[in-house]
């Protein structure tokens, strides 16, 4: 086995292939762009190498600067994670030549079913069913526009390397293909370095479901069954689960034995994802990914095995430690994947420091798997992921309850997250009835996108008991310092000159103002809020953690102040409060109607407007990269161009304004 490993990648993939190779013994390397010098995956290995500054394709894209880290640092063999260079066949060879084992299958595999055009080939003569559409050579717009006629409309545009849903564009009308080509060649171009794309025809709300594979250089090949990833947004997976609910034992065996016999037809090692499309009865081949997948986690927890181990142990040239006799389905597992990003804003990524970071306990029926800590900053260069949750129980039922309740512990400020958005799906009745397919998120978006709900009796009662415990401790504090500390200016118990002992708090919640009157008690305090009269007292902890009794009720929350609000973080709900101050009233400034701002820090890729155009509602004005994905900005209103601040290749700051943009009166 090998001694010492390197990992090209970041994050929760390092992370993760490193918690395997710390326990089989194998010291770990970790490289590290200028924007993760700090980052949780370089203070968790053995030792790092930095490889570049921030963008990808200047560090964990640079195939020569990571296999130069891996051979100064004496590693025997490369692991690549999943994403990154993790299916670049070139970085492959490059590991062999330089004398390093690289942990994945052969260049040659990679290049026959890393394309997505290749593998397609594979697939026909080995008789899998083929989702209709055009996989040939000629990438010129006439051949792939004539290819999508001929294919019939709705078409997926899809990058032939890679995969995340990156270089990704559904077109419904022919006038469409010319932008849409365009747009997801430059998104797969920045993501892979591979701007080839096929043309599929789009099958509306299908399921996703993909089956695990191996295979080892003794000739063993075998699959780990099946996981449904049909619960996406933007064609990025959302939450996997396995087994695929209501899939039968006969469809589970011929979609096994295809899965098999296209690795074998290429000559694969290693492990592998052969993906399909199903509809009703029917299942087609999509594409194969030649590397270990996000939703491995599931996998693992239904089985019992470590896929990473599998991956050493077969790189190393031991056989696969069983065979498909010896494997069983046991019970059912679930994936929820956490990313920083506004799912009231079209998903859209979100950057900043990681202020608050809560996550429930790990143990036999609850896998953590993340690489980021409280205080990271998020930032736009890499995929905004930031952990998984992965829960297990004996049947699915049970294991829905339990992903319902791990989320409900899950607290983040800091960078919008989707963790409501996945509660809202695991709460979903749909879901639970195992409802699901790549329509999901679509179809029953406005029940899991609900209006913000004003804030309960309770969080109120909670941010005026933790805002009066965070005023007792600091009028402790002064006393202490004070050359007078029994003067009566320094008691706690609400007392004031010619005043009844009792206060006013006063808290903005979203547009309204929320008014609790606190009347002092030996004991602790009564809140006259909106729904009645509470009694209430408790401990605030340093760390925020607030241990609170409501009318005799115990309730556990925690408070962080977080750019001026208190914010009460309750199991399945957040709660931004900021409290007025009656002497002095913050006006809020307002962008005015003609400014078109950066949903985010970024990059900007195109311009398509000039000063004095006159453009139409909707009209795309401007497009920006960030994160690996790219983000229109559209007219608001019918108006005109009144100046355009930024061009092509220009950075820009989140709030930035980019066009001076009048509307017609």
């Amino acid at each position: 086995m090998f001694r010492k490993v390197l990992i090209a990648n970041r994050g929760e993939i390092a992370c993760r292939i490193m918690r395997t190779a710390r326990r089989m013994g194998i010291a770990t390397v970790a490289v590290y762009s200028d924007a993760d010098a700090e980052a949780a995956h370089v203070a968790q290995a053995d030792e790092a190498r930095r490889v570049g500054p921030a963008p990808a394709a200047e560090s964990y894209l640079n195939i020569e600067a990571i296999v130069a880290a891996a051979r100064g640092a004496g590693a025997q063999a490369v692991h690549p994670g999943y994403g990154f260079l993790a299916e670049n066949a070139d970085f492959a060879e490059a590991c062999i030549a330089a004398g390093l084992v690289f942990v994945g299958p052969p260049p040659a595999a990679i290049r026959a079913l890393g394309s997505k055009a290749s593998a397609k080939e594979i697939m026909a003569k080995a008789g899998v069913p083929l989702v209709p559409g055009y996989h040939g050579a000629a990438q010129d717009p006439e051949t792939l526009a004539q290819a999508a006629a001929g294919t019939g409309y709705p078409v997926l545009i899809k990058a032939s390397a890679g995969g995340g849903g990156k270089g990704m564009r559904v077109v419904e009308r022919p006038q469409d293909f010319a932008a849409a080509l365009e747009a997801a060649r430059r998104e797969a171009r920045a993501a892979f370095g591979d701007d080839r794309v096929i043309i599929e025809s789009y099958l509306e709300h299908p399921r996703h479901i993909e089956i695990q594979v191996f295979a080892d250089a003794h000739g063993n090949t075998l699959h780990l069954f099946e996981r449904d990833c049909s619960i996406q947004r933007r064609h990025q997976k959302v939450i996997e689960e396995a087994p695929a609910p209501g899939l039968r034992a006969a469809r589970r065996a011929e979609m096994g034995a295809a899965a098999v016999a296209a690795a074998k037809a290429s000559g694969y090692l290693g492990a592998g994802t052969v993906e399909f499309l199903c509809r009703g009865d029917d299942f087609y081949f999509m594409e194969m990914n030649t590397r270990l997948q996000v939703e491995h986690s599931v996998t693992e927890m239904i089985t019992g095995q470590d896929l990473v181990e599998w991956q050493f142990r077969v790189a190393a040239g031991q056989a696969l430690p069983c065979g498909q006799d010896d494997l069983a389905i046991r019970g059912h597992a679930i994936e929820a994947r956490i990313y920083a990003e506004d799912p009231a804003k079209d998903f859209l990524p979100s950057t900043g420091r990681l202020a608050h970071l809560r996550l429930p306990a790990e143990g036999p029926h609850l896998r953590i798997d993340i690489g980021v800590r409280e205080g990271d900053e998020v930032t736009v260069h890499y995929d905004p992921m930031l952990a998984k949750v992965t829960v297990w129980d004996r049947n699915r039922k049970a294991a829905v309850k339990r992903l319902r309740a791990a989320l409900g512990e899950v607290q983040i400020l800091g960078p919008a997250n989707n963790v409501a958005f996945l509660a809202a799906i695991a709460g979903h009745p749909a879901f639970g009835a195992g409802a699901v397919d790549t329509g999901f998120i679509a179809r029953h978006l406005a029940d899991l996108l609900p209006e913000a709900a004003p804030a309960s009796d309770e969080a109120l009662a909670l941010a005026s008991l933790a805002e009066l415990l965070h005023r007792r401790r600091d009028t402790e504090a002064r006393a202490r310092r004070s050359a007078d500390p029994h003067s009566p200016w320094h008691q706690t118990d609400g007392w004031r000159l010619n005043a009844e002992t009792q206060v006013r708090l006063s808290f903005r919640d979203g547009e309204r103002e929320v008014a609790v009157m606190v009347h002092y008690r030996p004991d602790g305090f009564a809140f006259d809020l909106p729904g009645g009269r509470a009694e209430a007292r408790g401990t605030l902890g340093p760390d925020g953690v607030l241990l609170a009794e409501l009318d005799g009720r115990r309730v556990t929350g925690s408070i962080v102040r977080h750019q001026g609000d208190i914010v009460v973080l309750l199991p399945g709900g957040i709660h931004r409060l900021r409290l007025v101050d009656p002497l002095r009233a913050a006006a809020e400034e307002e962008a005015g109607p003609g400014r078109l701002t950066a949903p985010m820090p970024g990059k900007v890729i195109q311009v398509h407007v000039s000063p004095g155009e006159e453009v139409e509602r909707g009209a795309p004005l401007m497009v920006i990269e960030a994160m690996k994905m790219e983000h229109a900005i559209s007219a608001p209103a019918d108006g005109k161009i009144a100046r355009v601040l930024y061009a092509a290749g220009d950075l820009v700051e989140e709030g930035a304004e980019l066009i001076a943009f009048e509307t017609e009166e």
